[in-house]
C-alpha cells in the first residue's frame, strides 16, 4: 500500500470519527433539551421530531452512507432548534 493512500485513508478516518463525534454530542443535546422540558412540566408536543432524529441517527437507511455523519448532523440540530424554539416560547 502506498503511503499516499494510507495518509488519505487516515484522513478519512479521522473526519469520520469526528463526524461521529458532532452527532453523539447532538444527541446528547437533543436528550437534555427534552429532559429540560419535561422537568419544567411543560408537554413535548413535538414528541416525533425528538423520536424521529434519534431514529435517523441510529438505523442505517440514510441519505448519506454512514461514515459521513452530515446528514444525521442536519437532522439533530434542526429537532434541537424545534425543541428548543418550544423551550424558549415557553420561558425556558
Amino acid at each position: 500500500m502506498s503511503s499516499e493512500l494510507r495518509i488519505l485513508l487516515a484522513v478519512a478516518a479521522v473526519l469520520a470519527v469526528l463526524t461521529l463525534a458532532g452527532a453523539v454530542t447532538l444527541a446528547v443535546r437533543l436528550v437534555r433539551a427534552r429532559r429540560d422540558l419535561r422537568r419544567a412540566g411543560l408537554p413535548v408536543e413535538n414528541r416525533w421530531v425528538f423520536w424521529a432524529a434519534l431514529g435517523y441517527l441510529v438505523l442505517p437507511v440514510d441519505l448519506l452512507p454512514d461514515p459521513v455523519f452530515l446528514d444525521d448532523i442536519g437532522v439533530l440540530l434542526l429537532a434541537l432548534r424545534t425543541l428548543r424554539r418550544k423551550q424558549g416560547a415557553t420561558g425556558g
